[in-house]
């Protein structure tokens, strides 16, 4: 194993991919011009399962995402169909690398009835989206956060959670070979998860979350000369955590380690910008890196994590390939004619595809949403694969920030409505839209108005203002209107329109705490921003 190298370590900032990034794991490539390659949960995301690459650790570029075609998971059309369980889909995944292939293996969930399944992809080229597969494999465990573990005789182990179950498996038919063994419950916290098997120094070390994904997440880690056992916890267990703690970054858990070219080891685990009252995190739970040591024969220590570290990084490097756009990048959508949406576009779930055209003839350098029949809270009679949702977003990354986009948009009906939202699930997001409404001066006469409206029915007890109503100027009709949200602070959204053929001409509509979209029924993903919101027209 190489030494641990002695170069000047250099600051870095946490998280190094912000936003909605939860449940990291990392895998180190050599082979690969020392590229680092991290995935995480992408729920009901679509595409899905997004795969991010850097060479410094701290410059991210967005590589593929190993789900990029309807045919590999139909299922992930109607998960958490209605206005009903939001948290379905895509869970924890994790990356490997053997051999000149990459090997992510992921679980899919529905709560109803809880029947976890196992998917596999692989891929030699983890810059082309849409991996080969899934490869559905037995699942004997009945369980949650598979991890993926060859051993010195080439013999293949798939691990799940709610106490550690491991089996051997063939990664050709996907099947459970031999028995399955339990071999550890934790420390005794709640909800053992995120397994991950390491063989170093002729120990079989095994890493898990315990806890829950809330404060009192933790990371926790035991170890036996056999893969079957018996493991034996550390005892200076939690070995990272920052429950009890002051921190600003909470939650900090569900970890992986990975060691670089100059035998430097690292961890990342997922973590909340929330501080300990856990109230304000609408980005969710992000991924944050952290430097480690591990000696030979003995336990790994991993610094907690903050905001401003230092460790012996690599240079600073953006020499990655791949057409995906740098998490830092600003977007700038012109939607030109004959190209396709950008890579970091996000759906809930998979898309309706004809109701989105890029650049229609009669309309070059634009986006078409055609109407769904449902809002984005929808009704119990909403069928996901049939009607599809008028919705596409991006994650929001930053702190503060401006989002914007100039709609075009003359509904009929006063059941028209579209817009811009600031979406967590269908049961929480905050929109700022065109509809039509009664005219002031006759009451009967349909007018265009921007309505300002909360949907909070995922946390009842939310305090959450009201809905209001701002009549659009009659001079504003003839252009497109410019609707626009930004982040002031983190706690606050601010919502406004202007029109694009006066800029200056701007109407502050109302303001949203960041809270409504911090938690409740989206207690595991973060907020996304809508470029567009229809309904029927």
């Amino acid at each position: 194993m190489a030494e641990a190298s002695s170069s000047k370590s250099r600051e870095y900032d946490n998280p190094i991919i912000p936003g909605w990034n939860s449940d990291p794991s990392c895998v180190f490539v050599k082979e690969h011009e020392n590229t680092l390659f991290c995935t995480t949960s992408s729920f009901l995301a679509y595409p899905g399962i997004p795969v991010y690459a850097s060479k410094d650790f701290t410059s991210w570029k967005l590589a593929s995402h190993a789900i990029a075609r309807p045919d590999q998971l139909p299922e992930l059309a109607t998960s958490g169909g209605g206005p009903g369980q939001q948290s379905e889909g895509i869970w924890a995944s994790t990356i490997r690398y053997r051999n000149g292939t990459f090997f992510l293996i992921t679980s899919y969930n529905n709560w109803r009835p809880w029947s976890p399944k196992i998917l596999l992809f692989k891929t030699t080229d983890p810059f082309k989206d849409g991996w080969e597969g899934p490869l559905r494999m037995e699942n004997p465990g009945d369980d949650i956060d598979p991890d993926l573990f060859w051993d010195d005789d080439g013999k293949a182990y798939v691990s799940v959670a709610a106490g550690i179950y491991i089996w051997e498996a063939d990664l050709t038919t996907g099947k459970a070979i031999g028995d399955t063994f339990k071999v550890w419950n934790g420390t005794g916290d709640r909800n053992p998860e995120g397994p991950h098997l390491y063989k170093k120094d002729d120990w079989y070390y095994l890493l898990i979350g315990e806890g829950g994904t809330e404060t009192n997440h933790s990371v926790t880690i035991a170890r036996s000369k056999n893969i079957r056992g018996p493991y034996e916890g550390y005892e200076k267990n939690p070995i990272l955590t920052a429950k009890n703690t002051e921190n600003y970054f909470q939650t900090v858990g569900h970890a992986d380690l990975f060691e670089d070219a100059s035998g430097n080891w690292w961890a990342v685990a997922l973590s909340t910008r929330s501080g300990p009252g856990w109230l304000n995190y609408p980005m969710g739970r992000e991924t944050v890196l952290t430097p480690a040591t591990w000696k030979k024969g003995e336990w790994p220590v991993i610094e907690p994590v903050h905001g401003k570290q230092s460790g012996p990084l690599p240079p600073i490097n953006r020499k990655v390939p791949g057409s995906g756009p740098w998490i830092d990048a600003p977007d700038f959508a012109d939607f030109k004619p004959e190209s396709a949406l950008p890579r970091q576009f996000l759906h809930w779930r998979i898309p309706t595809e004809d109701l989105f055209i890029i650049s229609p003839p009669s309309h070059p350098n634009t986006l078409r949403i055609s109407p769904s029949r449902v809002n984005l809270t929808s009704d119990a009679a909403y069928q996901p694969t049939q009607e599809g949702l008028g919705f596409i977003a991006r994650k929001q990354t930053s702190t503060k920030f401006a989002f914007s986009v100039n709609l075009s948009f003359k509904p009929t009906t006063s059941s028209g409505e579209a817009g811009i939202t600031v979406f967590l699930t269908q049961l929480q997001h905050v929109d700022l839209s065109v509809v039509n409404f009664p005219s002031s001066s006759d009451n009967k006469t349909l007018a265009p108005h921007l309505r300002f409206a909360v949907e909070a029915s995922g946390k009842p007890n939310e305090t959450v203002p009201e809905t209001s109503t701002v009549p659009i100027p009659r001079s504003w009709l003839s252009h497109p209107i410019n609707l626009k949200v930004e982040a002031v602070d983190e706690y606050h959204y601010v919502f406004s329109a202007a029109s694009t053929n006066n800029p200056s001409q701007v109407v502050r509509v109302s303001d949203a705490d960041a809270t409504i979209v911090s938690g409740g029924s989206g207690p595991f993903t973060g907020n996304r921003e809508a470029s567009n919101l229809d309904m029927q027209d």
